[in-house]
């Protein structure tokens, strides 16, 4: 369960991933003066920041599936490893010993992460556990449809097992088919992509019955913090990402904390943890729509209310006792400005927010890209975005 390194101040993270996500877990250990490096330097986006620490030699390109042979090529004596993505998660989990004694990580065993990121064994383990979830059926093949009932198919929608690579492949989070010949096309076309399915009912309710439980669980089981927000707008509108949120007091959502509790301590998990709620709006009661078993988009917002769950991590894999923390900023807020533009495009044409409301909601709000201390990755990030558009509408025209 433990690290037989020393404990060492000197021995860096080693941060696996790239984008938003691996940008925040750098900013956090800046926060926190621990040392680290980016296993893959090519992201502009972490390039450009000023704290950018590539590793201190040559290595080959880190492709999936090779981070056993990878590490062990490393000339690193020893790293503590944070994964960004669920693959590299499951990667890390499945370690050998000797790897995990020199590159150590507060992470789940193989077989409780797959509980939390297959979708179909998450919804068996929530039922097993007596946890409040939507009707889930794992779809095996097309002929599965046909047990669905009429008044489930109006509301269900199609979910990936696996829906980091799914949103990769396809842009969305799920499909909502309108009838059941389009729920057996759109179940064809992902199943041809490689996706296993699951068919899920919608928690009915607006963005802000979304709350998220975040948190970091001990090598020995214990959940040493707990923080809580609130979604306020998103985008998509019906399977979209948060883009406006606010941090709220763990009372809020207390009906929420005590199954997740359960559920965690019933499939022996450790470490990072984000938990998806949605109080429903027919019985009022919270269900749990997903768990990223890893670092998210908004952990350094969780850093910056007071709950550090990258420190505890680092500490936790050395064998060290990581920091309980009880108490956090309630009521900051947080804005993917990009993304939340395009949900309040949406609010004010219909009516429901007008254009002084939306950009007054952005002012006080931190942002998970953009800081005046580290501006060069929103900046350069606003440039491509930029130029990608003037792209296609000058190709349009011609």
């Amino acid at each position: 369960m433990r690290s037989g390194i020393a404990a060492n101040p000197t021995i860096p993270v080693l941060i696996l991933g790239c984008g938003i996500t691996a940008l925040g877990v750098q900013r956090t250990l800046v926060r926190a003066d621990i040392p680290y490096y980016l296993a893959d330097d090519r992201d502009p986006l972490l390039r450009r920041s000023r704290w950018f620490r590539p590793l201190p030699f040559a290595a080959r390109r880190l492709d999936p599936g090779e981070l056993a042979r990878w590490l062990d090529e490393s000339p690193l004596d020893a790293a503590v490893l944070i994964p960004c993505s669920d693959g590299l998660a499951m990667e890390v989990a499945s370690l050998d010993e000797g790897l995990c004694r020199r590159f150590p990580a507060s992470i789940p065993s193989p077989d409780t992460l797959e509980c939390v990121v297959d979708k179909g064994r998450f919804a068996q383990s929530l039922a097993e556990f007596g946890v409040p979830h939507p009707w889930t059926k794992v779809m095996r093949q097309e002929g599965d449809l046909e047990d669905v009932p009429e008044e489930r198919l109006a509301t269900a929608f199609l979910k990936p097992r696996d829906s980091q690579m799914f949103f990769q492949t396809f842009g969305v989070k799920a499909f909502k088919p309108s009838s059941r010949c389009e729920a057996a096309t759109r179940f064809a076309e992902a199943t041809a992509a490689g996706f296993g399915m699951i068919f899920q009912d919608y928690v009915p309710g607006p963005p802000t019955n979304h709350f998220f439980v975040d948190g970091f669980v001990d090598g020995y089981g214990e959940v040493r913090a707990l923080f809580a927000r609130q979604r306020l707008r998103m985008y998509p509108p019906l399977f979209g990402n948060s883009t406006y949120m606010k941090s709220v007091a763990l009372k809020t959502v207390a009906e929420a904390v005590e199954p997740l509790r359960r559920f965690l301590r019933g499939i022996a998990y450790r470490g990072v943890f984000s938990a998806e709620f949605k109080l429903d709006a027919r019985d009022g009661v919270f269900r749990i729509l997903e768990i990223n078993a890893r670092p998210w988009w908004f952990v350094e917002f969780a850093a910056r209310c007071g709950v550090d769950v990258c420190s505890m991590s680092y500490d936790d894999a050395l064998g060290r006792e990581a920091r309980e923390t009880r108490d956090y900023v309630v009521g900051r807020r947080c804005v993917h400005p990009y993304w939340d533009y395009f949900a309040c495009r949406d609010l004010r044409r219909a009516g429901e927010l007008g254009f002084l409301g939306g950009l007054m909601s952005w002012t006080g709000a931190v942002q998970p890209v953009f800081q005046w201390n580290d501006p060069w990755p929103a900046v350069g990030t606003s440039a491509r975005m930029t130029a990608r558009k003037l792209s296609k509408a000058i190709r349009r025209r011609g």
